[in-house]
């Protein structure tokens, strides 16, 4: 086996660093993309691509991004939930590509959450 060189680790570094950063918790954004069958099915990988490319173009590297099954909401797939570090959650539906762009813009970047499309912040149910 060859050995690698410091070039080699820190591609290997770059290419595991959002996991990293996940497990000791150094981001300031936690986005949730809930995409079991109805997310799925309402389309929730076009918002999560969507996402990824708006996560991208920022440069940011302390936004971490995580997937989970249905939220019990079917009807308001896909939804979304930010949270922000020393702010409550924010839980959106009826996402799609322009929402989650706007909200990434205003919420994710700005820290003002965009109550036009909020399900609920933090416990308490809006709609």
């Amino acid at each position: 086996m060859a050995r690698l060189s410091i070039a080699d680790l820190q591609k290997v570094r770059d290419k595991n660093k959002a996991s990293f950063t996940l497990r000791k918790g150094d981001y300031k954004a936690k986005i949730t993309v809930h995409m079991g069958t109805c997310g799925i099915a309402a389309g929730a990988r076009n918002v999560m691509t969507a996402l990824m490319n708006d996560i991208a173009l920022s440069g940011r590297e302390d936004i971490v991004v995580k997937t989970s099954g249905c939220g019990g909401l079917c009807a308001r797939e896909p939804m979304t939930v930010i949270e922000l570090e020393d702010q409550t959650p924010v839980i959106y539906g009826d996402m799609n590509e322009e929402k989650v762009s706007e909200i990434f813009r205003e919420h994710i970047m700005g820290g003002t959450p965009v109550e036009k499309y909020a399900l609920a912040l933090g416990g308490t149910a809006i709609f």
